[in-house]
C-alpha cells in the first residue's frame, strides 16, 4: 500500500485506528475454544466487527509463533481474511545481519504479503535496508517505545548532543524515504512527539499504548499529527478484550467505533 492510498483510507473512514491482534488463547472467550481454529475464529469475528472503523491491523507475531506451525497457519488465514484496502503490519520487531534480515523480509513481504513489518534499528544500516528493497512495502522502525525499559537506552544523550532515539531518526532517514519508512513512538510518551516531529516531520508514526496502556489520544494528535495525518494509533487489549463473553465482537465493535468517533473529531480539527 502506498502512502497516498493509506491517507485516502484515513480520509474515507475518518479514522487513523490500528487494531492490534494480540490474540492469546488464555484470554479469548471460552466458547471459541471448541472450534477448529480458535485463534482464527476469534480474529475473524474481531475483523468483521471492526473493519469499518480502522485503517490497519497489527498481528503481534509472538502470539502466533509461540504456537508453532498451527499458529503460523492461523496467522496466514487471518492475513488473508483482512480486507485488501486495510493496511497490515507484521509486528515482529526483526533485525539481524544483512543476509538474515533479507530472509525475514522475504518471509513477511513475499511469503505472507504483509504491507509492513516492525524492525529494531540497533544493528544499523545493513540490518534494515534489506526490508526497504520491496516495492510498496514499509519498514516501521522502533524509535521511542512506551515500555518502561525503553528509558534504559533510548533517552541517553550522545556526544553530539542528540539523544539516542533522535540519532536513530536522523541516521535512518539516509536509508529510506517517507514512502517506505515509519517509526514506532509510544503513546505514553506523547509530549516526546514534539521532538520526534522536529526530526521526522513528514513520516507516518505507529503509536501504540492508547487504551489499556493509558496513552491519551487527544495528546497524541495534538503533538504528532501532520498535514497527512501521519499517525496510526494502535489499540489492542482495549478493543479485542473489551469483553470475554459471547458478546465480545459486539463490545469490540463498540470500542473501535468510540475511538473512531474521537479520531473523526481530531482529524476535522487538525486537517483543516
Amino acid at each position: 500500500m502506498t502512502r497516498k492510498e493509506l491517507f485516502e483510507q484515513i480520509k474515507k473512514k475518518e479514522s487513523f485506528l490500528c487494531v492490534g491482534l494480540d490474540t492469546d488463547l488464555s484470554k479469548i472467550p471460552p466458547h471459541l475454544l471448541d472450534t477448529k481454529d480458535p485463534i482464527f475464529e476469534f480474529n475473524k469475528q474481531i475483523i468483521d466487527a471492526t473493519a469499518d472503523y480502522c485503517v490497519a491491523y497489527k498481528p503481534n507475531i509472538a502470539f502466533y509463533e509461540c504456537l508453532g506451525a498451527k499458529g503460523w497457519e492461523s496467522l496466514q488465514k487471518t492475513l488473508e481474511y483482512i480486507p485488501k484496502d486495510i493496511f497490515t503490519i507484521a509486528d515482529a520487531k526483526r533485525g539481524d545481519i544483512g543476509n538474515t534480515s533479507r530472509m525475514y523480509a522475504q518471509a513477511f513481504f513475499e511469503n505472507m504479503n504483509f504491507d509492513s513489518v516492525t524492525v529494531a534499528p540497533y544493528m544499523g544500516n545493513d540490518s534494515v535496508t534489506p526490508f526497504l528493497e520491496f516495492d510498496n512495502k514499509w519498514v516501521i522502525l522502533l524509535a521511542l517505545t512506551s515500555n518502561q525499559g525503553g528509558l534504559d537506552f533510548q533517552m541517553h544523550e550522545l556526544t553530539n548532543g542528540k539523544r539516542l532515539f533522535e540519532e536513530v531518526l536522523t541516521k535512518s532517514q539516509e536509508w529510506g524515504s517517507t514512502d517506505q519508512l515509519m517509526y514506532v513512538v509510544g503513546a505514553t510518551r506523547a509530549e516526546s512527539l514534539l521532538d520526534i516531529r522536529k526530526y521526522a516531520p513528514d513520516h507516518f508514526l505507529l503509536v501504540p499504548g492508547v487504551g489499556a496502556q493509558g496513552g491519551d489520544l487527544a495528546s497524541v494528535a495534538k503533538y504528532g499529527m501532520n498535514d497527512h495525518c501521519g499517525l496510526l494509533v494502535n489499540s489492542s487489549r482495549g478493543i479485542i478484550y473489551a469483553s470475554n463473553g459471547e458478546d465480545f465482537d459486539e463490545q469490540a465493535q463498540n470500542a473501535a467505533q468510540t475511538l473512531q468517533q474521537e479520531m473523526k473529531v481530531l482529524l476535522a480539527e487538525y486537517l483543516k
